[in-house]
């Protein structure tokens, strides 16, 4: 049946035959088809190369074919009551018949249906409908076998789409791995596959591996061994004297429950083994009685220890493949091996990309707090409400501009003025009156986070709302099946050093930046020179808040929007400005990325627990500010002296 397949995808035909012709030349073998004649069926369609095979076969499956017994002519056909809608298989003209009396429907077992469905994928694979095709491929990745690899191979050269024709040559290089009769080309199929890192290849490198565990006084001449077992590494004395018994190499040895099953089949009239059974009732008693069984050759014999370590030392304990070529397992181990590498280099890459994302959140969350600490020495506990006022911004600009991307675009620069204008008006009533009081600024702005968290709910309700990102933000950055990230979050890394460049130009490129960083150096000295220090302070609350605004929308594009979010993150934004050192963009960011890729390496080595990597991690934060209470990036001026 292969080699007709074969030369029916790879050459042309000059003639084709109708499809019902086909099947009226084999017309018992398609009406009562088994096991012994579906290859015939199927070998002449391929030869006559007819219209229409792919769809019969799968009606043929489906048992949607009937004949009409007169003339023996086949139908597709659909139930219609008491009666059949007729489907001619050639012209496809359809004929409705009251009646189904005079017509048969086929009904191919289940064995058959596994025949015909090899042979449906064999036929799919040059089919000129995509999706027939990628149904072909995708039935051979859930089920490979053998018969799929020629025609597979013929259907390559021909194939006019690039990713069907990869996925092609991917699965034909696992295929040829597993099942070609040619050792060679194995052995350089899974030399191609050493680079992949699919779920796919490791499947197949592992299947190639399998091995089966056996002991013998020897092993047997041809055996392609994986391991050597010894007995006391791999294998303890127990567990290895079971396989001695279950493969009748060695005696059983005796339980307490054989000893007592043993004694209890031999009871007569109440005694058993000359004793009467009342005094049995220890196990040194029933030892004893089984004993002398034992010496009367009633029972087995107890497997003395020296006995046991003889039998242990006699055989040989292994693991051998079930592929038998050397070769070829040699091949596959080294492919393992590459491929363990290239899985630990991919795993740490990805949790790269994964702590870098982390610490790109964190940063900007961060940023507008450690600019406020900074300049002000005001702690915010209400930062993380403007956070949550910036997402909610992005939400309601949803509502009015439907289109996504749009509406990104809009509230970015709403949420950053109205967090901005909240700031300040916050700034003006409540923060001023308070400078140079900590503890009273604290309780305050605790206090206003409540309020704000109260506002939201009356406004928004508990519920979450979705800020949606657009289409070109969905899905992930896929290197492999081990290095990807989402889009999203490749977007809020760019916009964080959107926001690093932004900042640093400000403070380091204009009059305002000037400004701020004259008062966090020297805010009396500042004055002198003609700046307003209490503008200033009102200017930078602002600009902090709106930074947080604009991190709400980035944040909300993928975490829940509710009421809430702002506590989520600020523990993290203070933990990240103590660390990094207070009031400097540069030491934000290091702390930030120290954060960042320390709580994902916890993570790493436990990953079900993300509560305990939290944990862990203000822990390290408190022995991180033991050794360097100041921060990463120490801040000379005022805020040092603080």
């Amino acid at each position: 049946m292969l080699v007709c397949l074969c030369l029916f995808f790879g050459a042309p035909v000059a003639h084709a035959q109708l499809l019902q012709s086909v099947l009226k030349d084999n017309a018992d073998a398609v009406a009562n088809p088994s096991r012994s004649t579906v290859d015939a069926v199927i070998s002449a369609l391929a030869d006559a190369a007819a219209d229409g095979v792919p769809t019969f076969l799968e009606d043929w499956r489906d048992k949607a074919i009937w004949m009409r017994i007169d003339d023996g002519v086949f139908f597709r056909a659909v139930q219609d009551g008491d009666g059949l809608t007729l489907t001619d298989l050639d012209s496809a003209a359809q004929t409705a018949v009251a009646d189904d009396d005079g017509f048969d429907q086929i009904r191919p077992n289940a064995g058959v249906r596994r025949v015909i469905n090899a042979a449906l994928v064999q036929f799919q694979l040059s089919d000129a409908d995509v999706t027939r095709r990628i149904a072909a491929l995708d039935a051979i990745s859930r089920d490979p076998a053998a018969d799929q690899l020629v025609p597979l191979r013929v259907s390559i050269p021909d194939e006019p789409d690039a990713l069907i024709l990869a996925r092609k040559i991917q699965l034909e290089r696992q295929l040829a791995a597993r099942f070609d009769a040619d050792a060679s080309v194995r052995i350089a199929a899974i030399a191609d596959l050493s680079g992949d890192l699919s779920v796919e290849v490791r499947g197949v490198i592992s299947q190639i591996l399998t091995a089966r565990q056996f002991v013998g006084r020897s092993i047997p001449e041809g055996t392609n061994v994986a391991q050597i077992l010894s007995i006391g590494d791999d294998l303890d004395e127990a567990e290895a004297y079971q396989l001695l018994v279950a493969a009748d190499l060695a005696p059983a040895t005796v339980t307490p429950d054989d000893i007592v099953a043993t004694l209890t089949a031999q009871i007569e009239s109440g005694m058993v083994a000359g004793v009467d059974v009342s005094t049995l009732g220890t196990d040194a008693a029933r030892i004893a009685a089984y004993s002398t069984l034992v010496v009367s050759g009633d029972a087995a014999p107890f497997i003395l220890p020296e006995d046991r370590a003889s039998a242990l030392e006699a055989h040989t304990f292994y693991r051998a493949y079930s592929e038998v070529n050397g070769d070829i397992t040699a091949a596959a181990e080294d492919a393992e091996a590459a491929i363990s590498t290239q899985l630990g280099v991919g795993k740490t890459l990805d949790l790269t990309l994964d702590a870098l994302s982390l610490a790109s959140i964190y940063f900007l969350a961060a940023i507008g707090l450690a600019i406020t600490f900074g300049v002000m020495g005001v702690i915010n506990m209400a930062h993380g409400e403007f956070i949550m006022m910036g997402a909610y911004t992005g939400f309601v600009v949803q509502q009015i501009v439907p289109d996504y991307t749009l509406s990104i675009i809009i509230a970015l620069p709403t949420a950053f003025a109205v967090t901005f204008a909240a700031g300040v008006a916050m700034e003006r009533l409540v923060i001023r009156h308070l400078y140079h009081r900590p503890l009273e600024t604290l309780l305050a702005t605790f206090g206003i986070a409540i309020v704000l968290q109260q506002l939201a709910k009356n406004i928004f309700g508990t519920q979450a709302r979705p800020l949606t990102s657009p289409d070109w933000l969905a899905g992930a950055w896929v290197v492999n099946d081990v290095i990807q990230i989402s889009t999203i979050r490749i977007a809020i890394f760019a916009l964080a050093l959107l926001f690093l460049g932004l900042i640093l130009y400000i403070l380091k490129r204009t009059r305002l930046g000037l400004e701020v960083r004259a008062v966090t150096q020297n805010p009396g000295m500042a004055a002198s020179m003609g700046i307003n220090p209490d503008r200033i302070n009102m200017l930078t609350f602002g600009l902090g808040s709106g930074i947080a605004g604009i991190a709400g929308v980035a944040i909300g594009l993928y975490a829940k929007v509710t009421s809430e979010m702002g506590a989520d993150y600020i523990v993290q934004s203070f933990m990240t400005v103590v660390v990094g050192g207070v009031g400097n963009v540069w030491g934000t960011l290091a702390g930030a990325s120290l954060i960042g890729f320390t709580q994902k390496g916890i993570e790493f080595f436990n990953p079900s627990n993300t509560l305990a990597a939290q944990t862990y991690m203000i822990l390290f934060v408190i022995l991180f500010i033991q050794f360097r209470p100041k921060g990463i990036v120490a801040l000379k001026g005022r805020a040092a002296s603080d």
